[in-house]
């Protein structure tokens, strides 16, 4: 871990503040096309993605300026992600449940604290598969290509980031590797949510007509 630069961690910031932009962007034209549940979801589990993704990066610049080395930090990032991921998952599956149903079944997420970080990985895994295929559902309804290029490549590099959990040994080119991907991965969710925002998304009926 001797590799962490204080530049290498400012640089673990970038795919935080891609995913919160991201994030907010969903939120803001989601918000007249969920239930209550589903959208509570949506805030939750993003919420849930950007604190791992903090706690991830403010470990990084603590041990990089020699303040602390805080491992609850660091280990931190698949235990919030991996839930996280999967309530945004089950909100937008939420998005197509109908507007006018009565009540909606809301389950709070338990994050446990343990050593192994597969658990958290296989639910990340999960989580962003079904969110990268939720949105691509979407641009394909809305007839936009660009966009599901965008969560396509967001896939494949998250897939990566997952498979970089699995075999991470914390040497410096790992840790380069690992942010790389992220930053593609977020930059690409952020791309994708961006043109379907400049695309009408908020004011898009076409996925809700049937209802």
């Amino acid at each position: 871990m001797d590799g962490i630069s204080v530049f290498m961690a400012l640089v673990d910031f970038i795919p935080v503040l891609l995913f919160f932009a991201a994030a907010v962007l969903l939120l803001k034209d989601l918000y007249n096309k969920m239930v209550k549940g589903a959208y509570a979801l949506l805030a939750a589990g993003s919420i849930m993605v950007l604190i791992g993704g903090i706690y991830k990066a403010l470990w990084k610049i603590l041990y990089a300026l020699a303040v602390c080395d805080y491992p609850a930090l660091d280990t931190s990032l698949f235990t919030f992600q991996g839930p996280g991921f999967l309530l945004v998952f089950a909100a937008l599956l939420g998005m197509f449940t109908k507007k006018n149903k009565k009540h909606v079944t809301l389950h709070s997420a338990a994050v446990p604290v343990i050593v192994s970080n597969m658990p958290f990985i296989i639910l990340q895994i999960i989580g962003c598969t079904g969110v990268q295929g939720c949105l691509i559902a979407v641009s394909v309804k809305m007839k936009k290509k660009l966009p599901v290029l965008c969560f396509i490549l967001a896939f494949i590099f998250m897939m990566g980031m997952g498979y970089l959990g699995a075999k991470f040994d914390d040497s410096s080119s790992m840790h380069w590797l690992a942010q790389c991907t992220n930053i593609i991965s977020q930059g690409a969710l952020f791309a994708g949510v961006w043109l379907l925002h400049k695309a009408g998304l908020s004011k898009e009926d076409c996925l809700w007509s049937a209802m």
